[in-house]
């Protein structure tokens, strides 16, 4: 018995992070209804001042008590650590763009810068952590580059573990593909390799990780249509699936995963027959039943809907919804799976929808909140 008690005082420190970095990811509901919602945005020619921050209940949908969170530049996109202690953000700033790390309040929701490192890139639009949470994972999207950065035991930045320059042949589209561009990145589910989206390249990269050191090294890629852009992906939760939003194209492409090499089944479109309008597709994620795929147009302005075959994992379109806004950048459900906020850029709105969990059809439910430039959000559990 006391070997037993030994052996669980160890383990338990470092399996509830890892269960909360779970929930945090969406891949299993989560049992808490309240949240910080913390929201992502620029501040160049807009009215914010940093990261935001409200109170998200996830039993009646309500979202209040907007306030300013951390003073900070052009926090494009944020993230909380699986610890709930800290958040990290990418300061999108062109050459001078930086990587900052924040202490949380969890009785205030208010930030305290930790520390601010270069991003060792330009334009830094996607960060994640790997599958421990010891290490923060950067996509530079104008130089094509990503970054890895341990994080320190006080929540600090260390000094860069890895800095890879994505590699491939341009795509077709030459105002947009002129070289490589990382939108995304995110370690696979035993971390044993981080996946890259890159627009310029029509690829999402497999890059190899060593999670004791925070190494990367080019292993393989999938690669979509010429023209296709990828932007963001979503995988299965059970890894045999990937699915990747192709911006350029506005199209979500089903990869097969065999034995950890990908094959494209399947393309589905995001536009209804006949649109001519400008359009840039921008988010994609999976409901956490698995059951959902979710992806937003930007000028189409809408949430289209896919139900998940559990047989083969292709998708069916189910609805296309209009998401009450203009250029609804990004979108987030909540870690209960009750619903869904689309951040309307340039309405400067988070509108709110119930998701029916038998079908996944979405329904307003009324809910707005008025948010300047919205266009992340990162949930921290209180209650």
């Amino acid at each position: 018995m006391n070997n037993l008690r030994r052996i669980v005082s160890i383990v338990l420190p470092f399996i509830a992070p890892l269960a909360m970095f779970a929930v945090h990811g969406g891949a299993k509901p989560a049992p808490h209804t309240k949240f910080i919602a913390y929201v992502g945005n620029y501040t160049t020619k807009t009215d914010s001042k940093g990261i935001y921050e409200f109170r998200f209940d996830a039993a009646s949908g309500k979202m209040s008590g907007l306030e300013l969170a951390g003073a900070t530049k052009d926090p494009s996109w944020v993230v909380v650590h699986p610890g709930g202690k800290y958040l990290y953000a990418a300061n999108e700033m062109g050459k001078s763009s930086t990587v900052s790390a924040f202490a949380i309040d969890r009785a205030s929701g208010k930030l305290t810068l930790l520390n601010e490192l270069p991003a060792l890139g330009e334009d830094p639009c996607h960060l994640s952590f790997d599958r421990t949470g010891k290490f923060l994972l950067s996509a530079n999207y104008t130089s094509g580059n990503v970054v890895v950065y341990p994080i320190l035991a006080d929540g600090k930045l260390g000094e860069h573990t890895a800095l890879v320059t994505d590699q491939g042949k341009p795509g077709p589209n030459t105002k947009r593909q002129e070289g490589p561009h990382a939108h995304w990145i995110a370690a696979s589910e035993h971390n044993r390799f981080v996946y890259v989206a890159d627009l310029g390249l029509d690829k999402v990269l497999v890059y190899k990780f060593d999670a004791a050191h925070g190494t990367l090294a080019a292993a393989d890629a999938a690669t979509a249509k010429p023209g296709t852009g990828p932007r963001h992906v979503a995988f299965s939760s059970d890894g045999k699936f990937m699915y990747v939003l192709g911006e350029l194209e506005s199209t979500v492409t089903v990869f097969a995963n065999d034995k950890e090499m990908f094959r494209s089944i399947q393309n589905v479109p995001m536009l209804p027959t006949g649109f001519t309008g400008r359009n840039d597709a921008a988010e994609i994620e999976i409901h956490p039943s698995g059951r959902f795929l979710y992806a937003s147009n930007r000028g189409h302005d809408s949430i289209i809907a896919y139900a998940i075959s559990e047989k083969n994992g292709t998708l069916t379109q189910t609805e296309d919804v209009p998401t009450g806004g203009k250029e609804p950048r990004n979108f987030a459900i909540d870690p209960t799976g009750t619903f869904l906020l689309a951040e309307n850029q340039n309405t400067n709105t988070i509108v709110e929808f119930r998701i029916d969990p038998e079908t996944g059809k979405l329904t307003t439910t009324g809910e707005t909140l008025a948010v300047p430039s919205p266009i992340c959000l990162a949930f921290l559990p209180i209650e």
